[in-house]
């Protein structure tokens, strides 16, 4: 039996156990320790070792929780997608699957228009670095595989089949629609809101497809 995407955001929101939590909360902590660091002093001069410093730990308990310092800031656009696809989820039945997705990334655009300069911050680190942007563009790829299972549904095709790409290619125009807006509200420092930068690069595709 194939597992949708509605049956995967139900078992991701069994509650969390203790030991979840609270290693949940300990990455959150040392997270915000390490962004402070990072904007006082630039990524590259953050060392593991001022990072455990600052958030009490020892440099082999940083690693119980962050397999690198790179995680820190690339472990964010992993937790995106799984919100991303919980939105995209949760949209209505009928609604157009190039709609779903452009509502469903609302779960990124709003939060960055009421406070705009940690997102900023964080575009910043990643364009800074470019192991970090490589790697950025890896963890938005794997986007791909939590949307496409969804976006497969709603256009009734088979989610496993291997020759029908019409899923994946709604889903990589809309990452790469979002990739384009967050380049041009970084380049202008977020003086023009995300959410609509984002509608104009999916509405300049959804015009083309009329």
């Amino acid at each position: 039996m194939v597992e949708t995407s509605r049956t995967s955001s139900a078992r991701a929101a069994a509650p969390a156990s203790l030991r979840e939590r609270t290693r949940a909360a300990m990455r959150a902590e040392v997270s915000e320790v390490a962004f402070r660091l990072f904007a006082e002093q630039g990524f590259g001069k953050t060392t593991v070792e001022q990072i455990a410093a600052e958030a009490g730990l020892s440099r082999t308990t940083f690693f119980r929780y962050f397999g690198t310092k790179e995680e820190l800031v690339l472990g964010k656009m992993n937790e995106f997608g799984h919100e991303v696809a919980a939105a995209l989820a949760a949209r209505p039945e009928g609604e157009r699957p190039w709609e779903a997705l452009r509502r469903a990334f609302d779960v990124i655009t709003e939060p960055r228009a009421a406070e705009p300069e940690p997102s900023l911050n964080l575009m910043q680190l990643l364009s800074d670095a470019c192991a970090l942007m490589t790697r950025q563009w890896e963890k938005t790829q794997g986007w791909q595989s939590m949307l496409a299972p969804e976006i497969a549904r709603r256009l009734g095709c088979d989610s496993e089949s291997t020759d029908d790409p019409r899923a994946w290619a709604l889903v990589a125009s809309a990452i790469a629609c979002l990739d384009a807006a967050t380049d041009a509200w970084t380049a202008g420092n977020g003086t023009t809101p995300l959410s609509v930068l984002l509608d104009q690069a999916m509405g300049a595709l959804s015009e083309l497809s009329e």
